[in-house]
């Protein structure tokens, strides 16, 4: 399911009886605003937090900018979408650069919240900034959790600080950023202990490692899929810490988003990035505007086109553009197309992306199978160099044999090749003519 999809088909809904009307009265203001309040209760966000939102909506509606609009429906959308921008933190809060490297940034939160992982997927962003990030293990109480960072950065090819369990979380604080001076890193992200719950051991030693090192950044890590108690935590972490912000996990998991939508306006901390899935690369800059814009069915066209822009290549686009135009669009080159998908995000995530579609009901009865896409891999990888460079060779022979490696059946093979046709046609098309349309139904789409 898409973020924050029940709240999002709601508040369409709502919205969608309001469009249908010429003038707006107190009273269909009123019956809306109550619908909006349920909708929102229902996806978990903080009962006050609701109640204040409703209030200023319902205030800024009752206004002549509605009563008096020829589209009364829209401007009450508009309302919404500011306040939600308004609740989610107005503008995007960016990680404080120190003048004078290194930077250095604190992870905390309790165990189970995915702050190791969230550790690796920071330092690759700052990595992927031209930034030269250090990995430090301060986390001396959970077993494993020093081995569990140093694979972690393996995966991202970040360096990784580390002393034995003898060692203090402290002194390898204060020993890890002599080591980034020494070796030039100017990111130092400190991953600490966390507890099942918060206690006042654990305060006190995240509180000692902040003394010490005076970072510039405090980040709690929260999973959002614990809802409101992933807010309390945050009110608790705040209070000892004075935490500078915030990075939520799992989001992608949780349809109802309320921690997301409560935490801002419950402790005043922002939340700084979102993880969005379990790869290296699944961490992203929270924009309150793009957010609201797909909790309102608006689609998030930015971050589409920022994901596109990670993964083009422009020499390779230029030479798959020559190929096209004479028709030698080959198997190899749809397989990088659907690697390059992959490294956008789910189907299902890019589609929840579009204007509309994130609360369309087409979109809903549409399966989306990334089971398909990874058949069509695996049938890929299956063939060999020529059969890739020229498909009008796999005869029935090569069909069973591919089909045998892959795991799959003759049919699976024609069916591919049926739809592969098709694209190659559909590009011939686009290439010599770029008007006329075709149908294609790309593997993963049904």
């Amino acid at each position: 399911m898409a973020i924050f999809g029940s709240l999002a088909s709601k508040l369409q809904e709502t919205f969608d009886k309001l469009k249908g009307k010429g003038k707006l009265s107190e009273s269909d203001i009123n019956t809306s605003m109550r619908e909006i309040r349920l909708a929102l209760l229902e996806a978990d966000v903080n009962f006050k937090v609701v109640k204040d939102f409703v209030a200023s909506v319902k205030a800024r509606s009752l206004g002549a900018e509605v009563l008096e609009s020829l589209t009364p429906g829209q401007q009450v959308v508009k309302i919404v979408n500011e306040e939600l921008i308004s609740l989610l933190g107005s503008t995007e809060s960016k990680i404080e650069i120190a003048s004078k490297p290194p930077t250095v940034i604190m992870l905390c939160g309790l165990q189970g919240a995915g702050k190791t992982t969230t550790v690796g997927k920071l330092g690759n962003y700052f990595k992927t900034q031209g930034r030269r990030p250090l990995l430090v293990a301060c986390d001396l109480q959970r077993p494993a959790a020093i081995k569990q960072l140093q694979i972690v950065g393996d995966g991202v090819k970040i360096p990784v600080f580390a002393k034995t369990t003898e060692s203090t979380p402290l002194e390898v604080a204060k020993e890890s950023l002599e080591h980034a001076k020494a070796n030039g890193n100017d990111i130092v992200i400190l991953d600490t202990a966390g507890r099942l719950h918060v206690d006042e051991a654990l305060m006190n030693e995240l509180n000692d490692i902040k003394e010490a090192v005076n970072p510039h950044e405090i980040l709690l890590v929260v999973d959002a899929m614990t809802g409101q108690d992933a807010v309390n935590v945050a009110e608790s972490f705040h209070e000892t810490l004075s935490i500078t912000g915030l990075i939520m996990t799992k989001l992608d998991g949780d349809a109802r988003g309320g921690a997301a939508l409560s935490v801002k306006a419950v402790t005043g901390c922002p939340i700084k990035f979102v993880g969005m899935g379990e790869k290296s690369d699944a961490l992203e800059v929270f924009h309150p505007d793009r957010m609201a814009s797909r909790i309102l069915g608006m689609g998030d066209m930015l971050t589409l086109i920022e994901k596109a822009q990670s993964v083009y290549d422009e020499k390779k686009a230029k030479e798959l553009e020559e190929r096209i135009m004479k028709s030698e669009f080959t198997l190899e080159d749809f397989y990088e197309q659907m690697q390059s998908m992959k490294k956008m995000g789910s189907l299902q995530d890019l589609m929840g992306m579009l204007p509309g579609m994130g609360v369309n009901k087409a979109l809903k009865n549409m399966e989306i199978d990334e089971n398909l896409m990874r058949q069509t891999e695996a049938i890929i990888q299956s063939m060999t160099p020529e059969e890739r460079r020229n498909s009008a060779i796999i005869n029935g022979s090569r069909k069973k044999r591919i089909a045998n490696g892959s795991g799959t059946s003759v049919q699976d093979i024609n069916k591919l090749l049926k739809q592969f046709d098709q694209a190659k046609k559909l590009m011939k098309q686009f290439g010599n003519m770029g008007k006329k349309k075709g149908k294609f139904s790309f593997p993963g789409l049904k």
